[in-house]
């Protein structure tokens, strides 16, 4: 198992987001994401998501947010635990970033581009300020989402799978 952070930092109406095409082997080549990744020895959620996003971004997060954990269960990769965070308050200057391309989108326009199916589920929560703490578990066969359970509640699968 691996813990990961990942952040959508928003700036009025817009997220920053990676597109993620410079790396090679990356699971997440040529997706759209928000920004984030794996923790470091004694790190905390809130450790681990400030040092990313100063790493990827060059921007330091001052308002943050702890919105959920998300369990992504794959045929191909080991389980990972997502902490789940929103930002709306930063210093600094944006950089360029060494595992993509980073870009402000408008929330709107977020679904249009290459992402993961799951990912829909999640945004879709945290765009809603009154969303309490929530826990998603993201089954994938390959590409395709096969389950999806929000707080212990089938929305997409069954119990079977």
């Amino acid at each position: 198992m691996i813990n990961t952070t990942l952040c959508y930092i928003a700036q009025g109406e817009d997220y920053l987001m990676l597109h993620r095409v410079k790396k090679e082997n990356d699971l997440n080549h040529d997706k759209w994401i928000g920004i984030g990744g794996k923790f470091e020895d004694k790190e905390s959620p809130e450790d681990c998501v400030v040092r990313e996003v100063l790493e990827e971004t060059g921007l330091k997060l001052t308002a943050y947010r702890y919105r959920g954990l998300v369990t992504f269960v794959s045929d191909r990769w080991p389980t990972e635990y997502m902490h789940l965070f929103t930002a709306d308050g930063f210093t600094g200057t944006l950089k360029e970033c060494d595992e993509g391309v980073l870009e402000w989108i408008p929330r709107k326009k977020l679904l249009e581009l290459p992402h993961w199916e799951g990912d829909a589920i999640f945004l879709d929560l945290i765009d809603r300020e009154d969303t309490p703490f929530f826990s998603l578990k993201l089954c994938y066969r390959g590409d395709q989402l096969e389950q999806a359970v929000l707080n212990g509640t089938y929305i997409k699968g069954g119990p079977s799978l």
